[in-house]
């Protein structure tokens, strides 16, 4: 970034990490989704195993298919929060410390 003027790098780096924050929502949107893939799969199983629902192979497989799915989705968007949350305090860091370098004045009460 050009340290022209502290300013618009100062926006720049609001407008980046509003983007961030977006993203880390999603994921933890998804790592929801993929949680509750993980339970209604492994209940399903568990309740095929015991009986209570039959034994149909489409539903194994279908189970099966969840919990996988679900493990993978889940680690990819956990890795992704993680990456996400790291840019996001290197933005935020950055941020303060360009606020910091402008001379800021007090604005004085008027009489």
């Amino acid at each position: 970034m050009a340290e022209e003027n502290p300013i618009d790098e100062i926006s720049l780096i609001e407008a980046r990490l509003e983007e961030l924050a977006e993203v880390a929502e999603r994921c933890r949107k998804i790592i929801l989704v993929s949680k509750a893939a993980i339970a209604v799969g492994v209940t399903l199983l568990l309740v095929m195993l015991l009986g209570l629902f039959g034994s149909n192979q489409v539903a194994a497989i279908g189970s099966i298919a969840a919990v996988l799915g679900g493990i993978v989705s889940l680690g990819s968007n956990v890795s992704t929060l993680q990456q996400t949350a790291a840019a996001m305090s290197d933005a935020e860091a950055l941020r303060s410390d360009l606020i910091g370098r402008i001379d800021l004045r007090v604005v004085g009460e008027l009489p």
